[in-house]
């Protein structure tokens, strides 16, 4: 550790240099892993709410609803279909306006919709679904969700697009100033490395100090970037509740289990924590290798 600190304090500046292009790099990752994370949670979130509701009037018959559900039943483009009686849609009401009684006065059971919220085994079903609804008697309005739910995957495409391009730049330009900063430091310890040379010191012997110092950077990088997004997730977190109150839990599939996303967890930061060090380690370390393994060749 002597000798790292003391390579540090020989190129004070240059360590400075590293130290902050590994930071911003593991922080804008980790920005847009979690911001990620959240998207596709939040697509799957909408994706298996009702795409469908269609709203009857209020005479139709609960024979004339049951026969249009056993008809897109039967169109074989259906997943699931629930169907929300008149009470139903009363208790629903009346918890959504608990709060307002003068707006519980007004309105009874009576005077809401029967309606079934329906649930497509894809996509592309949406749109025929919504239009053979609206031909059907008796039916008073259909909600078709197909528009935010296009309108979300068309921004989760975008960032996801444009992260992948975005960090391949930061990846470039990490290993550009890592590889560099390294080999300056090699050139100031010149004549120190030739001696160890000619002693017969392996490879990695002479890499050591290299490595270790990558490694120090690293993982200071990798906490300094965590905990710094941390502090703004927690600033923003109020803010969050307020917004997603009606969500109870955002998950995303993340190898081999869904991890949760929302509310904010320790296994989810522990994990972004985990891959955030592991990525700035492994970034470190191979900026450091690829610097020292050419110079060694010459």
């Amino acid at each position: 550790m002597n000798e790292v600190l003391t390579s540090i304090r020989r190129a004070p500046y240059q360590s400075l240099a590293a130290f902050m292009i590994l930071f911003f790099t593991l922080f804008l990752s980790t920005i847009m892993f979690v911001s990620l994370s959240f998207f596709y949670s939040l697509l799957g979130y909408v994706e298996t709410r009702p795409q469908v509701i269609v709203y009857f009037q209020t005479a139709t018959e609960k024979n004339t609803i049951f026969k249009v559900r056993d008809k897109l039943m039967n169109s074989g483009k259906v997943e699931s279909i629930k169907y929300v009686s008149k009470d139903e849609a009363y208790l629903i009401y009346k918890e959504l306006n608990k709060d307002t009684p003068l707006l519980l006065e007004m309105v009874s059971s009576e005077n809401l919709p029967a309606s079934l919220e329906v649930f497509a085994k894809k996509p592309v079903y949406l749109s025929e679904l919504a239009e053979f609804l609206k031909k059907e008697p008796g039916v008073d309005e259909v909600n078709f969700q197909k528009d935010i739910l296009d309108r979300l995957l068309t921004l989760t495409n975008i960032l996801r697009k444009s992260t992948i391009a975005f960090f391949l730049f930061l990846i470039f330009v990490s290993i550009l100033v890592l590889a560099t900063t390294t080999l300056f430091k090699i050139a100031l310890k010149k004549d120190e490395i030739e001696l160890l040379r000619l002693l017969g010191a392996s490879k990695f012997y002479i890499q050591k100090p290299f490595l270790m110092e990558a490694t120090l950077f690293g993982a200071a990088a990798s906490f300094c970037s965590f905990f710094l997004i941390l502090t703004l997730v927690l600033t923003l977190k109020p803010f969050l509740e307020s917004y997603l109150k009606d969500i109870p839990r955002l998950t995303v599939s993340f190898l081999f289990t869904n991890l949760t996303v929302w509310p904010i967890n320790l296994i989810f930061l522990a994990i972004t924590l985990g891959l955030s060090l592991l990525f700035g380690l492994t970034l470190a370390i191979f900026s450091t290798l690829l610097a020292t393994q050419k110079y060694l060749k010459m």
